[in-house]
């Protein structure tokens, strides 16, 4: 759904500047490494294996990797340089991928981090098979858990992350599960959200009184949140409450796909700890997506096309940088 009303602008409280002067000896790097890694299903049958990408810092020249539609700029398996790094976890949007937002990954690494994104088992765009159902939310900040806890015990990984540095970026969906891990108490009946499709078990369950979701898994080891557009299913302050990790806030001005900047930009008063805001003029709700390459934008105009004047490309120059900035502030060393 595309909303023209217009949404008062609110400045981010941290300047750029400001937070590019810390970590002032930062690694100098070359390209991201890039490999990728499978998380066992549980064995309890609850959780289903899954894969995700990870990059890294790298001192190589970077080449040219071709993965499905997308041309990334790395090197695969790249050494990792000595020390530990702070580490990101992405968390992708209904029907995307771990390839999603992977020029902000990539830019993260370049910087010194190590960012780690997987896919959603049953709500990627290769498996769908579950999206549709409250499950499909419910299981997302369980594997995004799963996923922190493989990397803490990776053979090849884990002596590089430094565990009491860890920060979140989030989509979509994504957003939603980032202010649940960080303590967030969904209430899809009082929130009344839009449904997209009718049809779906999702919309019948969200308006559903009776209908109850397990427990939701929080994880207080997530010291920093990047949420953007996120489905705002937390209806005031009371299930917000227990976020007590800073919180970058984006949102588009025009919306889309069920996702309502009135209720987006409602997060930053309901919040307990005043959020950095940030709206990107212009924006759909799609342009916090990697740019698309030319296929993609052929077989998914939906996703890649954007208004008359704005550029997606200029837009993640500028949505990178501030989403490094704030979370080089969150995650400096100690």
């Amino acid at each position: 759904m595309r909303l023209n009303s217009v949404i008062p602008r609110l400045r981010g409280y941290m300047g750029m500047w400001g937070g590019l002067l810390l970590w002032g000896a930062a690694l100098c790097v070359q390209a991201a490494g890039l490999r990728t890694i499978e998380i066992p299903a549980e064995s309890d049958g609850q959780g289903r294996a899954f894969k995700a990408a990870v990059w890294s810092p790298c001192a190589q020249a970077a080449q040219a990797i071709a993965l499905g539609p997308f041309v990334l700029q790395g090197v695969r398996d790249c050494p990792l340089p000595p020390g530990v790094h702070p580490l990101v976890l992405v968390s992708h949007g209904h029907a995307a991928s771990a390839l999603s937002h992977h020029d902000t990954a990539q830019a993260l690494a370049d910087a010194g981090f190590i960012v780690a994104a997987l896919n959603h088992p049953g709500d990627t765009a290769t498996d769908m098979h579950s999206s549709g159902d409250m499950a499909a939310l419910q299981r997302r900040p369980a594997d995004v858990r799963r996923l922190l806890d493989h990397l803490l015990r990776h053979p090849g990984l884990a002596a590089h992350i430094d565990a009491q540095r860890v920060g979140f970026f989030g989509f979509s969906r994504g957003g939603f599960t980032g202010l649940v891990l960080g303590g967030a108490r969904p209430d899809f009946v009082q929130a009344g959200l839009p449904c997209p499709d009718a049809s779906a078990p999702l919309c019948a369950q969200m308006r559903d009184s009776r209908f109850t979701p397990g427990p939701w898994v929080h994880d207080s080891r997530f010291k920093a949140l990047v949420i953007a557009d996120p489905l705002n299913a937390f209806p005031g302050p009371r299930s917000l409450r227990a976020v007590q990790a800073p919180v970058q806030l984006w949102w588009s001005q025009q919306g889309g796909d069920g996702v309502l900047p009135e209720r987006v930009a409602a997060l930053a008063e309901d919040l307990p700890v005043r959020p950095e805001v940030h709206q990107g003029e212009g924006a759909t709700h799609f342009a916090f997506l990697a740019p698309c390459p030319p296929a993609l934008a052929q077989a998914q105009p939906g996703i890649c096309r954007d208004g008359p004047g704005f550029s997606r490309a200029a837009f993640h120059q500028t949505f990178n940088a501030q989403v490094l900035v704030f979370l080089r502030q969150h995650l400096a060393p100690h």
